[in-house]
């Protein structure tokens, strides 16, 4: 072999595949849609701790992912190896929020889509993505569950709580109960009518009532 043949094969040919100016565009519009992801979502994270990683994640996603786009649409021997490449992959960290997997996902179709050519598609579906979740996620629901920890002395402060408990909310459904000696525990899920929660003061101070305690609830987890 020589260095005439070294010069002609077909892997230097490859170099011209994609534009500069392609190459360019696509990384700047991949930057700036995947910070604009990022944005989205720190504005609609509600978890217990943020994660400043998984959001420079999403940024990298989507501009890793235009670029190998860019180079399977260039050649079409190269996406069939691309194909069997990327199916050996496996990815092991544990996914604790529902949401983060609707990021990961528009962080990978934006950069396909940006790749393939389709800015227009990949702008305005962003934006609309993202004030969807801006307005869905962000959404404060007063019609959230909660359940209330309520533990008398008697029954007629058991009656009396539950009627008071019922004029403040919408929904008022006994959960379960637990009956000592001179002791009545009751879990009783609620549909609060706004978001003032003044009335569960009212509620301890009653007569015969120990103690009432309010938690939040959403069907997985209380705190």
């Amino acid at each position: 072999m020589t260095f005439n043949d070294i010069f002609k094969s077909n892997f230097l040919e490859n170099i011209a595949g994609v534009s500069l100016l392609d190459m360019t565009v696509a990384l700047t519009l991949s930057f700036g849609l995947g910070m604009f992801i990022f944005l989205v979502y720190k504005k609609t994270f509600s978890g217990v701790m943020f994660s400043s990683s998984f959001g420079v994640t999403l940024v990298a996603l989507t501009m890793i992912t235009t670029v190998v786009i860019l180079a399977v649409t260039s050649n079409v021997v190269l996406s069939l190896g691309m194909v069997g490449a990327l199916s050996i992959v496996r990815f092991r960290t544990a996914i604790k929020e529902p949401l983060d997997i609707a990021f990961l996902f528009w962080s990978i179709a934006v950069g396909i889509v940006l790749a393939a050519g389709m800015i227009p598609l990949a702008v305005i579906g962003s934006v609309v993505i993202g004030v969807f979740l801006l307005v869905f996620v962000n959404r404060k629901s007063y019609l959230n569950p909660y359940i209330v920890v309520l533990t008398c002395e008697h029954h007629e402060s058991e009656v009396l709580a539950r009627t008071f408990l019922e004029g403040y909310t919408e929904r008022c459904v006994l959960k379960s109960k637990t009956a000592q000696k001179g002791l009545i525990e009751l879990n009783l899920e609620i549909r609060l009518k706004g978001d003032n929660t003044d009335f569960i003061n009212g509620l301890a101070e009653m007569d015969g009532v120990n103690s009432a305690v309010l938690v939040s609830y959403n069907g997985e987890y209380m705190g």
